[in-house]
Order: structure tokens, then C-alpha cells, then sequence
């Protein structure tokens, strides 16, 4: 979501006026993020109070969108509070921006919950499990493009810029994921498309302090079709935890795993997986950190993530395995 392509008025009116959605009044580059273009634009319809987010695609290709978007759609349509992609009167809603691939949807209302606590994990788990259940019966597919193959892919590039304990880590790790990833147990957990990316920021809520009600996921241009422990376990880890240390809240996870089960039961492999799909979940993302704080792409507003806050959660999970059942 930082800014690689600039996006001119001029552009940003041409989408609009494709749209029907009226005279732009204000664009503006959003600075969180770092894998698209994003750009919150309000404009004079009073559809969705006018508030959109336009986003240009720079990794994502026009044969890949189309499962993003539609799976957005396909969510929308059953419930689930996620951005509507905005179609044209043929109801098209891929488009192009500055010769990329670009998306225009509803901005959700509310807020970010950066401190999050019982109250708001049990909504966040909640809404996981109805969005799993939600999607069982969309038919695109697509695989996860930052899972084990692209683990095995990059850590060798991402070697020669670490120190050797660190590394070391990385290497036994991956190779421990490389196993579980061809047992049999794993084969057994359910799937469907996920989100893959449910951080604290990408989610909304809006309310009154202490009383906030989750309005909204967004951001799902991770989504794949992949294992629903996996993203109950992405979750986990940024959720449920103490951020200083990556050490595990117990009380939030426990919480989050219930209100998860409350709607769509863990399978009896789910349960015995969740401490490696813990460690699987911290794995994935601080790879990632470590590519895009190593191998920076050019981009206005571009902050890379800390690599080294999910090698702490990685440590943490190998240290101290968590299962829910035990809670």
C-alpha cells in the first residue's frame, strides 16, 4: 500500500466517469503497506457516502485478479464485511490506471484496533470462521504464492544479508516445514480460500472505546486457496500476542480460538497442527520481512516491516508450543 505508481486526477476522474461515481474531490496516497499502490479517493456520489480506495496492482497480474476480486464479491454477497469492488455497467471490475492492473472499492468505516484485547479478538475470530464457511463454495482457485514453495525459493536469496545464528534459524526451519508439509496429518486439514493477511491494520472497527464492533476485512490480495488452520494461525500471531516479545497472549488466543469454534468446529489434525502452523504462520512472514527490507523495491512513502519482530514470534512458538485444548 505504498506508493509505487503515481496516480493523477486526471486518471483517478477517467476511472470514476467509467464508474458513474461522479467528480473526484480529493486523492490521496496511502502510506501503510508495502506491496500496491493505494489511494483513498472521495468523490461527489453519494454512493457509499463517496469514500473509495483505488488500488494499483504491482505484483498481481490481470490473469491472477480476478480471484481477489471475486472472492471479495463472492464474500459480500454472503454476509461477510469486506470491500465491494466497484463494477461497470457490464459488470466488469478489473480496470486499468496507469497502465496496471487497479480495483476500485468501498472504503469500510471505522478504525484500526492496534491494541486489541478479549473483547475484540472474539469478533476477529468470529467472523474468520463465518468468512471460511462463507467461501467453501466459491469456485476460483488460487494457490497460496507465498507458501512453501515461495519459502523454499527465497530464503536462499534473502542468506547472505544475515548474521549466522539468525540464519541458521531460517535454514532449520524451513526444512522442518519442508517435512510436516508432506505428512500425512497435514493432508488431512480442511481448506478454501483464506485471507492469508489478517493483521490488526487490516481490519476496521467502529464504536464507541470499549464497546467498538468489527465493521470490516479488507486487503485480500494474499488470499489463496490454502489450509483454514493457516489463517487462524496468521492470526494468532499478531492478534494474540505481546508485540515487544512475540510471546503468546493465552487469554486473547484462547478467546479467539473459541469464538472461532463457535461457528466452524477444529478438526481433531487442526488441533494436533496448531503449535507448527503457528510456527509455519511466523515462518511466512518473516521471510517476506526479510525480502522486502533486503531487496527494497523503489516506491514514495515505502516503510519496510522489522524482519526481526516474527523471527522473536518464531523463536517464541518453537519455545513455548500452544494448543488450544489445553486452555
Amino acid at each position: 500500500m505504498a506508493v509505487f505508481t503515481e496516480v493523477l486526477p486526471a486518471q483517478a476522474q477517467a476511472l470514476l466517469d467509467h464508474l458513474g461515481l461522479g467528480q473526484l474531490q480529493h486523492l490521496r496516497g496511502i502510506s501503510a503497506g508495502i506491496e500496491n499502490t493505494n489511494y483513498f479517493v472521495t468523490s461527489a456520489t453519494p454512493r457509499y457516502g463517496g469514500e473509495f480506495v483505488l488500488t494499483v496492482f504491482e505484483r498481481l497480474s490481470f490473469e491472477q485478479l480476478p480471484f481477489y476480486l471475486h472472492l471479495m464479491k463472492h464474500l459480500a454477497s454472503h454476509g461477510v464485511p469486506v470491500p465491494d469492488p466497484q463494477a461497470d455497467e457490464t459488470g466488469e471490475i478489473l480496470f486499468t490506471v496507469a497502465g496496471k492492473p487497479a480495483a476500485l472499492v468501498n472504503k469500510l468505516r471505522g478504525g484500526h484496533q492496534l491494541a486489541p484485547d478479549v473483547f475484540h479478538c472474539e469478533q476477529v475470530g468470529t467472523r474468520l470462521a463465518q468468512m471460511h464457511l462463507a467461501g467453501q463454495d466459491f469456485p476460483l482457485h488460487q494457490p497460496n504464492l507465498r507458501g512453501l514453495a515461495w519459502w523454499t525459493e527465497t530464503v536462499p536469496t534473502v542468506l547472505p544479508y544475515m548474521d549466522a545464528a539468525p540464519a541458521e534459524l531460517l535454514k532449520s526451519e524451513l526444512a522442518w516445514q519442508q517435512q510436516l508439509a508432506v505428512s500425512q496429518t497435514y493432508a488431512e486439514l480442511p481448506r478454501g480460500p483464506i485471507h492469508a493477511d489478517l493483521f490488526r491494520d487490516n481490519v476496521m472497527f467502529e464504536g464507541l472505546p470499549g464497546r467498538e464492533q468489527l465493521s470490516g476485512f479488507f486487503d485480500f490480495y494474499f488470499g489463496c486457496v490454502d489450509t483454514w488452520l493457516f489463517d487462524l494461525c496468521v492470526c494468532l500471531n499478531d492478534w494474540c500476542i505481546d508485540l515487544a516479545s512475540g510471546r503468546l497472549d493465552e487469554q486473547r488466543a484462547a478467546a479467539f480460538v473459541r469464538s472461532y469454534e463457535s461457528v466452524r468446529p477444529l478438526s481433531g489434525a487442526e488441533h494436533r497442527l496448531l503449535p507448527a502452523l503457528l510456527r509455519a504462520a511466523a515462518l511466512r512472514f518473516w521471510i517476506s520481512r526479510l525480502w522486502d527490507f533486503h531487496l527494497p523495491r523503489d516506491a514514495s512513502m515505502l516503510k519496510p516491516h522489522d524482519p526481526t519482530h516474527f523471527e522473536r514470534v518464531l523463536r517464541e512458538r518453537i519455545a513455548r508450543p500452544w494448543h488450544a485444548l489445553a486452555s
